[in-house]
Formats: C-alpha cells, sequence, structure tokens
C-alpha cells in the first residue's frame, strides 16, 4: 500500500517542464494507463457505461464459445457417426473378404479335382490306347512272321518239287489230276 501512496505523491512532484524521462514504476504506469483508457471511454462512450460495454462484450465473447462448443459437438456426434458407419462397412467388407476367400478355396479344391479326375481319365486312355496298340502291333509282327515262314515254306517246297520233279512225274501229276477233276464231272 506505501507503493500505492508514493505512485499518487510521485505524480504530485512530477517536473512538468524541461525533462521527459521513463518512468520504470509499474504501479505508476499502470494507473496512468487505466486512468487514460478509462477518460478514453468515458469521452468517446458519452454516457454509456464502462460496465455495459464489457458485458456485451463478455457476452459476445460467451456466445460465440457456445456456439463453437456446440458446433464441436455437433462435429463430435457426426463424426462419431461416420465412424460407426465405418466400422459397421469395415465389418461387411471382411465378412465378403472372408467368404470370397473360403469360395475361392473351395473353388480351387473342386478344380483340383476336376483337374485329377481328368487327368485320370485321361491316363486310364492312354493306358487302353497304349495297350491296344500294343496288341495290334503284335498281332502285325505275328502276321508277317507267319507271311515270311509261308513264303519261305513254299519257295522250299517249289525248290524241292523243282529239283525233284522231271517231266516224266510232271506229265503224271497233270494226268492225274484231270482224271480226278474229269471223275467229279460225270458224276454230277
Amino acid at each position: 500500500m506505501k507503493n500505492v501512496t508514493h505512485s499518487f505523491v510521485f505524480l504530485a512532484h512530477w517536473p512538468f517542464a524541461g525533462s521527459f524521462g521513463l518512468n520504470t514504476d509499474i504501479l505508476a504506469t499502470n494507473l496512468i494507463n487505466l486512468t487514460v483508457v478509462v477518460g478514453v471511454l468515458i469521452f468517446f462512450g458519452k454516457g454509456v457505461c464502462a460496465s455495459c460495454i464489457l458485458k456485451d462484450l463478455l457476452d459476445n465473447r460467451k456466445q460465440r464459445i457456445l456456439s463453437t462448443i456446440r458446433n464441436s459437438e455437433e462435429l463430435r456426434r457426426g463424426t462419431l457417426e461416420q465412424l460407426e458407419k465405418a466400422r459397421i462397412r469395415l465389418q461387411k467388407v471382411e465378412l465378403e473378404a472372408d467368404e470370397y476367400r473360403m469360395n475361392g478355396y473351395s473353388e480351387i479344391e473342386r478344380e483340383k479335382e476336376n483337374l485329377i479326375n481328368a487327368t485320370s481319365i485321361s491316363l486310364e486312355q492312354l493306358e487302353k490306347s497304349k495297350n491296344e496298340t500294343l496288341y495290334f502291333e503284335k498281332q502285325r509282327a505275328m502276321n508277317q512272321v507267319r507271311q515270311r515262314v509261308f513264303q519261305q515254306a513254299v519257295q522250299g517246297a517249289l525248290g524241292t518239287l523243282n529239283s525233284c520233279l522231271n517231266t516224266e512225274l510232271h506229265f503224271r501229276t497233270i494226268r492225274a489230276n484231270i482224271g480226278i477233276l474229269g471223275a467229279i464231272e460225270w458224276k454230277r
């Protein structure tokens, strides 16, 4: 309190002329600033009370703060709703992904089984075809061997006949065959 009264005394002893200085006393300078502000308010306000202006300013500030809070609450509610919708959508997408994954695995297993079955059938058909081909090749080889044996036998018999036959034997055989054919014709 002594400093406050000292400030008033200091103002009373302030030299008016000839000097200009910096006042470092905080209380004294605050008091001067307040008196200047109050004086300006009274001069320009002309009957408007400072507390009314201050009250209006505070009410405006309060209304802006309240509207900001309301807007923030509405934005928060909207954001929470969007978050909940996003969560629901995410769960739905995860379920669909799981379903696609399971269907994909099932489809892969079906395709695998179909491929195994088709391959098994193809292998069986190839085995059957191979066996048939082997059988036919075996038959053909046997027929070729038979023909060669027959040809060789015929050639051997012809060679033996040609070497053993003389013309007289040959004529006798021809006459005997003609006689047999003639007897067959007479019986008819």
